[in-house]
């Protein structure tokens, strides 16, 4: 996480796997390519959150809800950290809205005709299973597609400004994506044999 202060305004650049929650006027950046930015506010106490995360698998199977895998435990996990922040700053769960980024198939892969899909069409799949699931109206989304996006989530009116990244320009974004996501997986790997770490 970077912090940048320019008189008395301030910006926050999230990398994957970070969040960042606040109860003043700032803004916030990170730079998307498969993962998932879920910008979260409640518009009545003034606190937002957004968290930047990926789901790590190998494979995900279209007829399976995401939320129940191994890898939507992960993205569970990151949304409840966010929320949990939120409510310690004095959020109120009822009152949270949602807009979600990101999600992007980056790589020059046909949509595959089996029974499985890729990384980032799994994570704005996840995105929209858990807000449902939760009760969190999703008021807006720019997810999917074949490009990164680089999101500023302003906390002053909750609007978000996202760019379009273009498949020509994103190749150490698909890098950086990619090793997080074996990064996680790695983790999911070593964490199997807890039965208990996810009660």
């Amino acid at each position: 996480m970077r912090v940048e202060e320019r008189g008395r305004f301030k910006r926050i650049i999230i990398e994957p796997g970070e969040y960042y929650v606040s109860d003043q006027e700032v803004v916030i950046s990170t730079l998307l390519g498969s993962c998932v930015s879920a910008c979260l506010y409640d518009p009545q106490k003034k606190i937002v959150g957004i968290n930047h995360f990926l789901l790590s698998n190998r494979r995900y199977a279209r007829n399976m809800p995401i939320t129940i895998s191994e890898a939507g435990r992960y993205g569970t996990h990151a949304m409840e950290l966010l929320i949990n922040e939120m409510i310690k700053l004095g959020a109120r769960r009822e009152n949270l809205k949602a807009k979600a980024f990101g999600g992007g198939s980056l790589l020059h892969v046909a949509r595959q005709a089996d029974n499985f899909c890729c990384v980032g069409e799994v994570n704005g799949r996840f995105i929209h299973e858990f807000l449902d699931n939760e009760g969190i109206p999703l008021v807006a989304a720019d997810l999917g597609g074949n490009s990164g996006r680089v999101i500023h989530y302003s906390a002053s009116d909750f609007s978000v400004y996202a760019r379009k990244i273009h498949r020509e320009r994103i190749g150490g974004l698909v890098k950086r994506d990619r090793q997080f996501w074996e990064s996680k997986i790695k983790e999911q790997e070593t964490t199997t044999a807890q039965p208990d770490l996810w009660l």
